[in-house]
């Protein structure tokens, strides 16, 4: 139970100094844009993983992915898990299930993560103490900083991608992938920046019902959603969550966003919301149904 509580500890608030190396992966190759330096948050590693056969000539798609030093290489990570990216990204491909694309990997930046992956509107709806409460427990002492997370994103590293790796840069081949918190922040990136982002996909979404006064969290969630939630017009949302572990806490939840995103016009053929039986809440969960929402996000 010590050496488990260690290991959420350093995952939350944790260091860097993990997965220092670039990663090793099956297949296709890793580019890192060392020390990425921001306007808007602290500067960190970002990883992207070209596919076999990469080349300049061609253009491809991007899929933007959070918690990057978590992504391809289980030997460099916390926990010793991955989501195997690279894996599930090159059989796809290989098996002509989906477009070709790029995988940027931005890493988390530790004992900030919480807070980067916090959606500012969403936090502004909570009562003061709920604030003082997240600020304290979950986000290092820091207010909630989604809004300046998603500028570095939109505003820095998508131009710096585009300029340096060959991509499809508008919206319809630009996607984001992220899982917990990555998944909250997600579904607020396509709501934000719809113009941005085609389509995200939101694995085990924290919806942080958990902490007290219950609910109030996504109750402003569900307000925010309601009126800001990114039009079914060009767009696709992939939702999940899982039987097991702290996951089965989301179904509530889930089942209000899912009716939100029916109300605003989605359909089958643009929003897919699945349940995993006892799947836990961790890479190796996700790594196995990641096939699931890149094929849905991003099929030939």
């Amino acid at each position: 139970m010590k050496n488990k509580l260690l290991f959420i500890l350093i995952f939350l608030f944790g260091s860097l100094a993990f997965a220092q190396n670039i990663p090793k992966v099956s297949s296709g190759s890793i580019k890192r844009i060392e020390n990425f330096k921001s306007h808007f948050v602290v500067a960190r590693n970002v990883d992207v993983w070209l596919p076999e056969g990469y080349r300049m000539d061609k253009k491809y798609n991007v899929v933007y992915m959070h918690d990057g030093q978590m992504l391809f290489d289980s030997t460099q990570t916390w926990n010793k898990k991955e989501w195997k990216a690279d894996e599930v990204f090159s059989q796809l491909i290989r098996e002509k299930k989906i477009e070709e694309c790029i995988v940027v990997g931005i890493w988390n930046n530790g004992a900030e993560r919480i807070s980067e992956y916090f959606p500012n509107r969403i936090f502004n709806q909570l009562d003061e103490k709920t604030k003082a409460k997240l600020s304290e427990k979950y986000c290092n002492g820091k207010l909630a900083n989604g809004d300046n997370y998603l500028k570095f994103v939109v505003t820095e590293l998508k131009p710096y991608v585009d300029k340096n790796f060959s991509t499809k840069n508008d919206k319809d081949y630009t996607f984001m992938i992220g899982s917990s918190m990555g998944g909250l922040i997600s579904i607020y990136a396509i709501s934000e920046y719809p113009d941005i982002f085609g389509g995200v996909a939101c694995m085990s979404t924290a919806w942080l019902s958990q902490i007290e006064p219950s609910y109030e969290i996504p109750t402003a969630t569900f307000e925010y959603l309601k009126h800001n939630l990114a039009s079914p017009m060009g767009h696709k949302i992939y939702m999940d969550y899982g039987t097991g572990e702290s996951d089965k806490t989301f179904e509530m939840t889930q089942s209000f966003v899912d009716l939100i995103a029916k109300g605003k016009g989605f359909t089958e053929n643009n929003y897919m919301s699945k349940v995993y039986d006892k799947a836990e809440h961790n890479e190796v969960a996700w790594s196995q149904r990641l096939n699931v929402p890149v094929e849905f996000l991003i099929a030939k």
